[in-house]
């Protein structure tokens, strides 16, 4: 494929920078733009948002560009025979798969705040520790080969992610073999990936804010009996907590933007979008914009308190509409249940002040963010 247009300026600059300067130069609203070899509109703002997540399947589809389509081939392309799925059904079957349905996800919590702590990471991990490191290696490789250009040559990122993806399939598909046999032998289940199976079958340097997080878990915990483990009331009561998170995710968004393919001609903003296009989201319109989030750059929690604060769709992490990420209620009982059991066992200092993050589409701290744990 061709490198033309803008790709390196949006692959290799700061993708926040390159939709804000053209922001300024065009429209607050919209702009197009040619990335990845394609011909490209990018929707901006919350009525962009607002927009786009109201004409999904209508509008718009997913699309994917060429080097995450190579690295992640559909169960359409594996399978034996052809498969027949409508839109419709795919969108429905992705919006709430079995097992982040919500009764789903009550049986997980117990299992996610065991694992969390420390003996059992240590009972469930230990064995596995450099399956899970060489896992975690080749994640690494695909994350940034995701919106690399698609050369498949030796040397190149791309090149890395194809083979790091091949890997990862292979040794997923033998994990998931290991866990259904063990399943069907009557093996107790002992870690999430095993109810996901049954389910599926039928900050810097705040010491201040530190301070709220801990006295929030210290007050969950209190009013739990001695080890017992965290339940979904529990998780309901982290406000403050999750309102850390979610200045984290705006600060750094886990990940930048999708794309969207046009199925017919529209207009939006005055301007018209020709069917085949392809339609570029990103947090990044909103997510430092002084006119939604005052003084941007500052890292602040108490921003959520009032839901009222800022415009609808200005705050959008997990995206919106038919393809919000499934997975939304899933990341919120991982990531709270994971605070849980780190703030109120240690306090933390980061080695490295001046680590970079890198790959920018989806940040990822360059040495693997080291920190020194002291017990409380």
């Amino acid at each position: 494929m061709a490198i033309s247009g803008e790709t390196l300026e949006f692959l290799f600059g700061k993708p926040e920078k390159f939709v804000f300067d053209r922001m300024k130069k065009y429209s607050p609203d919209i702009f197009k733009t040619k990335i990845l070899g394609e011909e490209t509109a990018v929707i901006c703002g919350p009525n962009g948002h607002k927009f786009l997540f109201s004409n999904e399947q209508k509008l718009f589809t997913a699309f994917r560009p060429h080097s995450m389509q190579k690295l992640f081939r559909s169960y359409k392309a594996a399978a034996a025979a052809p498969v027949q799925i409508s839109r419709e059904a795919e969108s429905k079957m992705l919006r709430s798969p079995g097992f982040l349905k919500p009764e789903a996800l009550v049986r997980y919590l117990d299992k996610m705040d065991s694992i969390t702590q420390q003996q059992q990471m240590q009972t469930y991990w230990e064995d596995d520790h450099e399956r899970i490191a060489k896992l975690v290696s080749n994640f690494d490789d695909i994350t940034l080969g995701m919106h690399s250009i698609p050369v498949n040559f030796p040397g190149t990122i791309f090149h890395r992610a194809s083979r790091a993806a091949a890997a990862i399939r292979k040794e997923l598909k033998t994990v998931i073999g290991e866990k259904k046999a063990a399943i069907a032998t009557g093996a107790p289940m002992q870690d999430i990936l095993s109810h996901m199976i049954v389910a599926t079958d039928p900050s810097g340097e705040r010491p201040d804010i530190y301070a709220k997080v801990l006295a929030e878990q210290k007050e969950v915990s209190a009013a739990k009996e001695a080890g017992k483990l965290l339940e979904w009331g529990d998780i309901q009561k982290m406000k403050y907590s999750w309102n850390v998170l979610h200045e984290v995710m705006r600060l750094t968004p886990p990940l930048q933007g999708t794309f969207r393919e046009a199925l017919t001609d529209f207009t939006y903003a005055g301007y018209t979008i020709p069917k085949g296009w392809k339609v570029y989201w990103t947090v990044s319109t909103t997510n430092k914009n002084s006119e939604y989030f005052p003084d941007p750059e500052r890292f602040n929690p108490s921003r959520y308190e009032d839901e009222k604060a800022f415009p609808p769709f200005t705050f959008v992490p997990f995206g919106g509409g038919p393809r919000m990420c499934p997975g939304k209620e899933y990341a919120r009982l991982a990531i709270l249940t994971f605070v849980h059991n780190v703030v109120k066992r240690f306090k933390w200092e980061v080695l490295s002040s001046k680590e970079k993050i890198i790959g920018d589409m989806m940040p990822t701290p360059e040495m693997g963010l080291p920190i020194r744990l002291s017990p409380h």
